[in-house]
């Protein structure tokens, strides 16, 4: 059967877009931009292949669609931008075959502005037609939560902005088939600036509570009663928890313009800062670490110290952004002698060297100086966790009361 549907990008965006379309029985095809990165188990991907699924590196098939999703990732690059490198390269594999009345959704994360000044020349001059009136095109920011179990592409609102009102309606039939619900933006800039605003307004508000948690732990005061406390509140307030660090694919983006906008664009100060506090976490953990050491009689140095949970997110083996790295890293340059744990990673390196692994999770946590709960996957038992550790910290505030340090 042909593909109704192609996915190009079969990253974390592209493969979970890629199964709710199977699911909801649309013939898909994926085509490779990059390394895949998905979170799909081998066994979500073999009922996936069963139904039809089909990943091509070859562009013929995009020419035989009638929808095209580009999902591939925008990674950082050095000076802090966006890499527009794979979007380009999807888009120019697309052009190449791209036929009238296809339409094309662009859900990477960008820069408002993107799709209309980037895209859309892209795909106008590989193809010879033109946008809005040969071709639909419009953006739609993806709401991927892996594991999370409550919410699927079926229940999650999609936001849809097209080109033309005509471009925004074709996305929506598209999207309509994927999802109970589908709103309409005003355009494509209002669509991706929508993007822009979730991810940021995550990072801001773990930003305030990880710095609540550090003026706390200086007065004695404890935050995750106080967060317990404060969320019982019914209007007004959303609870955020802290952490060793924020990790993940979507990453903060103070400057509105970005690479796309006019000189000297609007930054986004409050954005700006937050990431900052939000980076000084994985030190002050370490600082934490050490304090502690040296409260029991201990140094840092040749200190056993054992890392829980080394993934960026709770149950989902996805290492991308992950503080862990960067405490592993912080620790090992104090002398001590690190070694993980976590059930969804079995190999794991710094600084270009493997960590050592362990295998007896009991065992560990008894033996070593320090434990520190980096990640709380649900197979861990902290309770019985706690009573084997010398000395356990937890950054999550998930061990019982007076069970352990807490951040």
């Amino acid at each position: 059967m042909p593909a109704d549907l192609a996915v190009i990008g079969l990253g974390h965006l592209g493969m979970p877009l890629a199964q709710a379309a199977v699911t909801a029985g649309i013939p898909t095809v994926g085509y490779r931009t990059g390394p895949d990165a998905g979170s799909l188990t081998a066994a979500e991907l073999r009922r996936m292949h069963a139904s039809g699924f089909r990943i091509t590196s070859g562009p013929a098939e995009l020419g035989r669609v009638r929808t095209a999703v580009i999902c591939s990732p925008t990674p950082r690059d050095e000076d802090g931008t966006l890499d527009l490198g794979q979007v380009e390269a999807a888009a120019r594999a697309l052009a190449s075959r791209l036929r009238p009345h296809t339409t094309v959704i662009l859900e990477s994360a960008v820069y408002p502005g993107t799709t209309e000044d980037f895209l859309r020349p892209l795909l106008e001059e590989g193809s010879g037609l033109r946008a809005g009136r040969d071709f639909h095109l419009a953006y739609s920011p993806s709401r991927v939560d892996p594991g999370n179990r409550g919410f699927s592409p079926a229940n999650t609102p999609k936001v849809i902005g097209g080109l033309t009102p005509a471009c925004t309606e074709s996305a929506a039939a598209f999207y309509g088939r994927l999802t109970d619900k589908v709103v309409r933006a005003r355009g494509p800039r209002e669509a991706e600036t929508v993007q822009l605003l979730e991810t940021n307004y995550r990072h801001v508000n773990i930003a305030l509570v990880n710095e609540m948690a550090v003026l706390c732990h200086e007065l004695g005061v404890d935050l995750w009663d106080v967060v317990r406390c404060a969320e019982t509140k019914p209007f007004g307030f959303q609870a955020f928890r802290p952490g060793p660090g924020v990790g993940g694919h979507t990453v903060p983006l103070d400057d509105l313009g970005g690479p796309l906008g006019p000189a000297g664009g609007r930054r986004l100060r409050m954005v700006e800062l937050a990431q900052q506090v939000n980076d000084d976490m994985p030190q002050y953990v370490v600082q934490r670490a050490a304090a502690l050491l040296n409260e029991h009689g201990k140094s840092a140095r040749a200190a056993r110290v054992l890392l829980l949970g080394v993934t960026y997110k709770p149950d989902v083996a996805d290492l991308k952004g992950s503080p862990a790295h960067e405490i592993a890293v912080r620790l090992t340059e104090l002398g001590a002698s690190v070694s993980y744990h976590d059930p969804l990673v079995h190999s794991w390196s710094v600084l270009d060297r493997p960590v050592p692994r362990a295998d007896s999770l009991y065992e560990a946590v008894a033996e070593a100086d320090l434990t520190i709960l980096l990640q709380h996957h649900r197979t861990y038992d902290l309770q019985g966790l706690s009573v084997k550790a010398q000395l356990l910290l937890d950054t999550r505030g998930a061990a019982p009361t007076g069970a352990a340090h807490r951040l």
